[in-house]
Order: C-alpha cells, then structure tokens, then sequence
C-alpha cells in the first residue's frame, strides 16, 4: 500500500511539472507573458543566479527535474512478472493501430492525438508572434527594404523559432539510460521515430528561414551590422551541417551505408554550437533541456560501456543467411527483462560502430551469460562472420580472445505487454529473436504464483526450413512441452521452398550446419554489468544540473563583474546609460561562458561516475570464470510425444486474416496480445488486422467478445 502511495505521488507530480513546462511554451508568444517575463529577467538580473538562473530554472530545469522523479518511479516499479492480471485497461484500445499507412508507419490514437496537439502548438505559436509582428512593423533603415519584404522577414525569422520548438523535444526520444519516454511504456526503439519526425520537422522550418532571410539579404545587399553579420554566418552553418545530417539520415542511405549514417550524425555537436552563437544564450535556454540530459546520458553511457568484456563462444549457422549467437559473460546479479537490446562494439572490426542486437536468453534461466544472434547481411556484420569463418577454416578450435564493449541492457520497465490470456507471436527472419527470449521468460516464471500466458502461438516466417535452426535454443520447450505448464504451437511458414517431407522437429534438432567456436577470456576479466540503478542515474543528473548552475555563476561574476550592480545604483543611471551598459558584454563571450560551464559539468559528472564504476568493478563484481568459456551445446531433444503438433507450411505466406479469425477460439482467450518482428509490410498487414479487430467486431465461437493488443518489436533504425 505504501509503494502504491509513492508511485501515485510521483505521477502527480512529474504531471504537475510536466503540465507547468507545456504552459509555459504556450503563454511564451503572448504579449502578457512578454511583459512580465521581462520584469522578472530585469529583477533576476541583480540576484546571485542572475537572468541566466531565471531561463534555467523556467525553461530548462523542469525536463532535467522530470527525468529525475521519472527514475525514481522507475526505480520503484517492480520488474517480476505479476500475480495476478487485472482487468482489462481502457487505456488498451487507445494504443492499438487506428492508422496504418506505408509512410508515416502505425499510429495509435494517443500518438495521432499528441502529434495534432503539437502542430496546433506550432500553429498557434507562428499566429501569435506573426501577428503581434505586423502589428509592431517598422521599417528598417539600414535596409532598403518594401513592405512586403519586411513581412517576408518577418515570417521567415518566426520560422526559425518553430525549428527551435522541434529542437527542444529532438534529443527527448533517443535517451537511453536517462529515458523520458519509458516511464510512458515506450522503449527506445519505438521512439526513435519521433526524433526522425522532430529532425524532418526541424530541418523543414530551418531551411525556410534560412533561405528566406539569404534572399532578404541579397534584396537589400547589405546587413544590418557587424554583429548580424556573425550572426547569419553561424545560422548558415549550422542550416548546412543540419542538412547534411538529414540527408545521410535518408532511408536510402542510411540502410546501405550505414556508416556515412552515423559518422555524420556526430556532426551535432557542430550544429548545436553553431545553433547557440546564431540564436545567443536566451533562446538557447529554451532547447538545453533535451541537449543536457543528452549530453549527460551519453558520457554515463560511454563509462558503463567499460571495462571491455569478451565473447566465450560463437554458434555460426551456415545456411544462406548467415547468423551467429554469441554468448557473453555476465554479472549473476545482472537481471533484464526479455525484448531487452543491449549495443556491442568490437574495436577489432569498428573502434567507433555501435549495433544493437536483442538479447535472446533469460536472466531468470541463465545467471552467468547472455546471447544474442547476429543477422549478417550488413557491412560490420558480414566482416564480423568473415572473421569468425576464417578462424574456424584454419582448424585450430578456438579462437584468440575477442575484446567487445557491451551497452545496456535496456528493456521496458515492466512485463505489462505480457498480461493478457493468450499471445499470438509473428516472426520474419531474423525478427525471431525478441521472441526467444519471451518463450524463455514465461517458462521460467510459468507457475501458479505467476498469470503469464499459458496460450501461446507462434507464427515464423522465413525464406528457407535452413532458417528453422535460429529455434534450437528453446527446442526444448517446442518439443517436450510436457515438462512445462506452457502450451505452444509453432506454425512455420517457408516462402520459397517447395513442399518436403521435413518436419518442425528435425529442422529444429539439425544441427549439421551449424559450427561452434570457444574463445579465450584471457584478454578481459569482467563480465557484462549492466547499467546503474535508476536511483543512481536520478543523482548524477541532480549533480549535474547544480555544477552547471554553480559554474555558470561563477564564470558570469568572474568575467562580467558589471552584471553585480545593485538595483539601487542601476537606477541612478540614466536610461541611456543603462542602455549601453547592457551592450558592452559580446554575445559570443556570454554564449563561450554557457558552453564552458557545461563542459565543466559533464566533465565532473563523468570523473565521478568513472570513480564510482571502478569501485565498484573491483569490489562487488566477479570476473569471468575460465568454464563460462565453453559454449552451450543445444542437442537433439527427445519428444514424448509421437504426434507432430507443429505446423510446416512450404510454398506460400501465412493468411494473417484465418489465423486471427481461428485464434480466438483456440486459445479460448478474451484478451489476445499480438506481438510482432520482422518486415515492415507483414508488421503492417498485421497492424490493419489489429485495427479491425479492435472495432468490436470479433467474437468468439462462446459468445465472448475478444480483444487484441497489438505490439510491435521492430527497431526503427
């Protein structure tokens, strides 16, 4: 009872916050919030933390404060599988596909509805300051402009301040360990998507106003003055490093060249330098949020990465897609839940490339390693079977140590996605892999005391009955399932093969092309950690934030001692004066300090945190054990069964629509979650199906009517 308290208090006020923020953005147009905005900046002004303190505190510090109480929430929601299953929440059918469309992906209704709510917030933020500005509009005498080109200005210049809203929320959604997003549920791979809309969004209103005040700046052939100047040049820059970065982001290239993807995507740090000196402290205040914790988020990200850990043996199947499973060392005390992703670097291969893979064991069945399986069909992952092959080509049985950097795991918080009677799971190719996992977890914890489904089927599609073998590590719940309370049906679908007489369980139990290397761990003596716990995530960003605003003050009354006067002395001086006084200190040098200041702090954090980490490694964590080294063998597995439950179909593609009407009375479930992974058109086709179901038309053959939930697995990226 007293948890349930504390988590409702928390939700209250990261609504509070959150709510606060939103109003905030929505008042900041008005010409009442202007006015006493400036009141309160020239009050600021004379107080220890200076206007500089006001900005934080309003514009920056409610996301930084949010994220905090955020993981302390998270901290306190249990990650065990629940007793028991509650009714059906109302909130269900508001998640479930009401949108399907090949360009702009599954939309639920919650997500239709924030994306109106966000572009009437734009609609409303470019009518109130274009209005006000034809109101006030006065012609400009160092630029020999007409009306209508003064308006032009004027519209272009607003654009630019709907492209600073987009950047505000841009680096929310990619946050990994300082996650928003996953106190709503959403995992980081499905809200990679909101940074591409936000960054599409962004790049549209910059090119707009960049574009714009150019062709205002060759009609007037002039600028206005030095100052503009260096103001134009630094917005050219950024508009142009920011494009660059939007059109190495383009499917067509990031797909088949995913290196110049995410080599020029590190170009951000330029973009937003160049973003503060074009737009000056002010306006940079009101995007710092998403770019702090960002910052934050990923140097505590690079510190967890290390010490490098190594792999202890590879299983390499040698069917025409080509795959490895890996099996990584890792901490007893280390637990994720299933559908968790962690990123791995080889320094070997990339020093620098990062890949995210999903983890296909069970933290509940294995306490010393985890696996993962490796699709190689692209350039990293094609050298990194390559290497791997030539070894075993050279007959030598083991490889040398293999030095990898491991990031995560990073999974949902909590198993709600698994709370439903039954579960219809639909794999393409190497989309299988999320669902190993889950089928591990659920017959781990599968007992009275747990309500996790015991209806469950799984629907694997692949181009080959090679491709079967990837099911060899849960053969045993596949084949044996009297040992267990779990009832699972395969239906296996090869497209292009015609019909044989294999069968499910000698595909597979065929084990003929599939190789097993064993590595050397002499090279690295430490397990897979994991990151830290929420709490001490919620305190680095605490301490983070306080070193910044210390140094920002520190740097301001060291560098511009002018900015201590009083409010009396202020006022003796006569308006002109005043005036002048505010003009002596360069943008530039109050931009450098603001920069400065959050190096600082980002440095200080991460000197700290790597202390903390190190202690840690040496006095809690175990190193690896020289047995962890040997691979685990999956052999044939007997069956007590004579009769082949399993279905194998050759020749064709499932019929999505007979097996969601069959289903149903199958499983005799009301409550159906449907789970999918793989191409992007059958994750579609199988959204439409969730979408018409979801209309209450389907009933069972009881007279129940039947719900689906739909939840999609597939990385964005």
């Amino acid at each position: 009872m007293a948890k349930a308290i504390q988590l409702a208090v928390l939700k209250v006020l990261m609504i509070i916050i959150f709510a606060g923020w939103i109003a905030v953005w929505i008042q900041k147009p008005t010409n009442m919030w202007t006015r006493k905005w400036k009141g309160a900046e020239d009050s600021s002004r004379y107080t220890v933390f200076g206007y500089y303190g006001l900005y934080f505190a309003v514009y920056t510090f409610p996301l930084i404060s949010l994220t905090i109480i955020g993981l302390v929430y998270l901290n306190l929601v249990s990650r065990e599988p629940p007793r028991s299953r509650p009714a059906r929440s109302a909130t269900i059918g508001f998640s479930n596909p009401v949108l399907v469309n090949s360009f702009l992906g599954i939309l639920s209704s919650i997500e239709i509805l924030a994306v109106f709510l966000f572009v009437l917030f734009l609609a409303w933020t470019y009518y109130a300051r274009i209005s006000n500005d034809f109101k006030k509009l006065m012609p400009i005498k160092s630029l020999n402009l007409d009306l209508w080109q003064l308006k032009y200005l004027r519209v272009a210049t607003r654009f630019g301040l709907l492209a600073e809203a987009c950047l505000a929320l841009l680096l929310l959604p990619i946050l990994r360990g300082l996650a928003l997003f996953q106190i709503l549920g959403i995992q980081f791979e499905a809200s990679v998507r909101y940074h591409i809309w936000l960054g599409t969004s962004m790049i549209l209103f910059a090119t707009i106003h960049g574009a714009s005040t150019l062709f205002i700046w060759g009609v007037s052939h002039h600028i206005q003055d030095e100052k503009t100047g260096r103001i134009y040049l630094a917005g050219e820059i950024a508009l142009v490093t920011g494009l660059v970065i939007w059109i190495s982001s383009l499917p067509q290239i990031r797909r088949r060249r995913f290196e110049i993807f995410y080599y020029t995507h590190h170009l951000y740090i330029v973009f937003l330098i160049f973003f503060l000196f074009h737009a000056g402290d002010r306006h940079f205040y009101s995007v710092f949020a998403g770019i702090f914790l960002f910052g934050l988020d990923k140097l505590l990200r690079i510190v967890q990465s290390r010490p490098e850990t190594c792999v202890l043996s590879a299983r390499i199947f040698l069917f025409p897609d080509k795959a490895i499973e890996l099996t990584l060392p890792k901490d007893p005390r280390l637990k994720y839940t299933p559908t968790s992703v962690i990123y791995m670097k080889i320094p070997s291969i990339s020093k620098f490339q990062w890949h995210p893979f999903s983890i296909t064991s069970s933290s509940n069945l294995d306490d010393h390693t985890m696996s993962v399986v490796v699709k190689c069909n692209g350039g990293w992952t094609s050298t990194f079977y390559d290497v791997i092959q030539a070894e075993l080509d050279s007959d030598t049985g083991s490889m040398s140590c293999m030095p990898v950097s491991i990031e995560g795991p990073y999974g949902p918080a909590s198993l709600d996605f698994l709370r439903h009677d039954s579960l219809l799971m639909i794999a393409g190719g190497a989309g299988i892999t999320p669902f190993l996992s889950i089928l591990k977890e659920i017959a781990s914890v599968n007992s009275s005391r747990y309500r996790f489904p015991t209806q469950v089927q799984l629907i694997y599609v692949v181009k080959k009955s090679q491709d079967i073998c990837l099911l060899n590590s849960v053969s045993s719940l596949l084949l044996n399932q009297s040992s267990t309370q779990l009832s699972l049906k395969l239906k296996v679908y090869v497209t292009q093969e015609e019909r044989s007489n294999a069968t499910v369980r000698g595909l597979v139990n065929d084990l003929s092309l599939v190789r097993t290397v064993n590595f050397s761990t002499e090279c690295s003596k430490y397990a897979v950690h994991g990151p830290e716990s929420p709490i001490w995530m919620a305190a680095m960003a605490a301490l983070s934030s306080i070193k910044f605003i210390v140094s920002l003050i520190c740097f301001n009354h060291i560098f511009l001692p002018h900015e201590k006067k009083s409010a009396v002395t202020e006022k003796m001086v006569l308006p002109s004066e005043k005036k002048a006084a505010k003009e002596k200190t360069p943008s530039s040098l109050v931009d450098l300090l603001l920069l400065a200041s959050f190096i600082i702090a980002l440095a200080c954090n991460n000197f700290l945190a790597s202390i903390l980490r190190w202690k840690r490694l040496k006095k809690d964590i175990p190193p690896v054990s020289p047995k962890q080294g040997k691979a685990t063998e999956h052999g044939l597995v007997e069956t007590r069964s004579p009769v082949e439950e399993h279905e194998l179909h050759f020749g064709g593609r499932p019929d999505f629509q007979d097996i969601f009407s069959k289903f149903p009375n199958e499983t005799d479930g009301s409550d159906i979650g449907v789970l999918v992974c793989g191409p992007v058109s059958m994750t579609e086709s199988v959204a439409s199906l969730c979408q018409l179901k979801s209309q209450g038309l389907n009933i069972g053959s009881r007279g129940k009517k039947t719900y689906f939930s739909f939840h999609s697995l597939n990385f964005t990226l």
